[in-house]
């Protein structure tokens, strides 16, 4: 069952926003992107408070992904990528990225900043660091 309201169209749009953001940190990587992105959409709080469906968080701005500006963003998204991504919407999760809103991949070699957007880091991932709430900030996502 969904956690979010979502069209075919919407799940296009989240595989190819967590090919591009992770395709080289395999499936999981990819998942991990997936839960920062649904949980924007879950969240209520902060930057994302108005933030209602899958097509409004990839789009936010300012404050949407990086992603969405690279050439892996373009074109359609294959099967297993849709795969991947419906097992977001319907709330698949993985640690680090269980309640993180933010993620960013340092340059190489580099570890992650203890604070990004003035959010706790919840761990790493290969070459992705996660970020969530500090408690009380905002409702649990899952």
């Amino acid at each position: 069952m969904a956690i979010v309201a979502y069209t075919n169209k919407e799940v296009d749009l989240l595989a190819r926003l967590m090919r591009a953001e992770a395709v080289g940190e395999g499936a999981l990587g990819m998942l991990m992107v997936g839960n920062v992105a649904i949980n924007r959409v879950l969240a209520n709080c902060l930057t994302f408070k108005d933030i209602t469906s899958i097509t409004q968080m990839i789009y936010q701005n300012p404050g949407g992904f990086a992603g969405t500006n690279s050439p892996l963003f373009y074109g359609g998204a294959t099967t297993i990528e849709k795969e991947l991504a419906m097992r977001n919407i319907e709330g698949e999760y993985y640690y680090p990225a269980t309640n993180a809103l933010w993620f960013y991949s340092p340059s190489n070699g580099a570890s992650c900043v203890p604070l990004w957007y003035d959010q706790r880091l919840s761990g790493r991932y290969l070459n992705h660091c996660f970020y969530e709430p500090y408690e009380g900030t905002c409702a649990e996502i899952r």
